[in-house]
């Protein structure tokens, strides 16, 4: 059994032990309480790129939010223009003409777009960013290669560390996940002071990451002129006419939704059918192709990442007369996490029961028959849950 969700704000007692792994629709996790998962060694997953597109496209608006007083322009029009005139036409049409000097913008070509966190996201808007006449540099201390390959390196600079990206930029657009004490107020009263005065933010990522008050002191200073566009609230910044914010409407577009829960869905299937983990934010990437001619069984072990519980899995394994064909062993924090393919077993149920016993680190496991071949293990014959056992 898995969980499939995308805003519901999921609590602990609404996972039974017959729920292998959890799968949002979409990137942040913050709704999953994904220690507690851990602990209890379940898989969390999210669907990273699957929104790209349209978050992006929302940061190319951001943009022209920033630059054009088109929100500004909007608003005095409906609220000073339109009442004056009483909405006759005549006089509204010249007074749109007239008080156009009052949103006086600037254009994006050729100005110094800053791209904090190169992944999907990031990627993504560094190319169209440099295809509207921008130059780019980007900051990412933890660039994937695979990411990395997909850059326009010949066409971009890389900042060697935050405040060289901030001291250049006229545009800062963050892209990275929060994580508390990593990525908590990444953006702070400290390297502010970096900025360019007359720097815009956009932050379509989490709230957290900027830091609302340090941003509001420097404005009420003066040190800092430009916007601060965001789909977030801010508790500092309500009512500022500096922040122009907007619901959260990142990855709210129909395609979005769908290619996070095709995703999603795939992500799960892959994992209930085979054991596979990509994606996951709390458990590491493992992945056991298939073993030509294999015909038997896959057991797939969570257990605590200790040292010297692998041979204490082989050497019960080898007592049973059961011959490991391949493996794969892979741990992430204190989660370990180990897939085996072996031959056929007679009593899965009965083997993990036992396994548990002779390794007191195991969590849970999973045996999966004839993988690869939409066999799947039945909960309550092929699942062992220990937490749920010793209940």
């Amino acid at each position: 059994m898995a969980i499939m969700l995308r805003s519901h704000q999921l609590k602990q007692e609404e996972v039974p032990p017959t729920v292998r792994c959890i799968v949002r629709c979409g990137a942040g996790v913050n709704n999953i309480p994904v220690p507690k998962m851990t602990e209890l060694g379940i898989p969390v997953f999210n669907t990273p790129g699957a929104n790209a597109n349209a978050v992006k496209e929302l940061v190319i608006c951001g943009l022209l939010l920033a630059s054009r007083g088109i929100l500004e322009g909007n608003k005095y029009t409906e609220e000073v223009i339109y009442k004056e005139e009483n909405m006759d036409y005549d006089k509204v049409a010249k007074r749109i003409e007239k008080d156009k000097a009052k949103f006086v913008g600037c254009e994006i070509e050729g100005k110094t777009l800053g791209v904090v966190g190169l992944g999907a996201i990031g990627g993504r808007v560094v190319n169209a960013a440099l295809a509207l006449g921008m130059k780019v540099v980007g900051y990412d201390p933890v660039l994937s290669l695979d990411a990395a390959w997909k850059l326009p390196g010949d066409r971009m600079a890389r900042a060697e560390s935050l405040e060289d990206l901030l001291k250049v930029s006229d545009y800062v657009t963050v892209h990275v996940p929060y994580i508390k004490g990593a990525t908590h107020h990444m953006i702070n009263g400290t390297n502010l002071k970096q900025c360019k005065p007359n720097v815009s933010f956009l932050n379509f990522s989490r709230t957290e990451i900027i830091d609302g008050e340090a941003l509001r002191d420097m404005y009420k200073a003066g040190r800092l002129t430009g916007k601060y566009i965001s789909d977030f609230a801010d508790p500092f910044l309500s009512g500022h006419p500096k922040h122009l914010v907007i619901p959260h409407l990142g990855a709210s577009t129909e395609e979005a939704e769908d290619n996070s829960a095709a995703m999603a869905a795939e992500t799960v299937k892959d994992f209930l059918e085979t054991g596979t983990i990509r994606n996951s934010v709390n458990f590491p990437q493992t992945v056991l192709d298939k073993k030509p001619g294999h015909i038997g069984g896959r057991l797939c072990i969570v257990n605590k990442n200790e040292a010297g519980v692998l041979g204490q899995i082989t050497t019960f394994l080898g007592t049973q007369n059961i011959n490991i064909e391949q493996q794969i062993n892979t741990s992430r924090g204190d989660i370990a996490y180990t897939v085996l393919d072996f031959g056929k077993v007679e009593d899965p149920a009965g083997l993990q029961a036992g396994l548990a016993k002779a390794c007191p680190a195991i969590i849970s496991s999973r045996f999966i028959g004839n993988v690869f071949d939409d066999e799947l293990g039945q909960p309550g014959t092929y699942f062992y849950v220990k937490w749920a056992n010793s209940a």
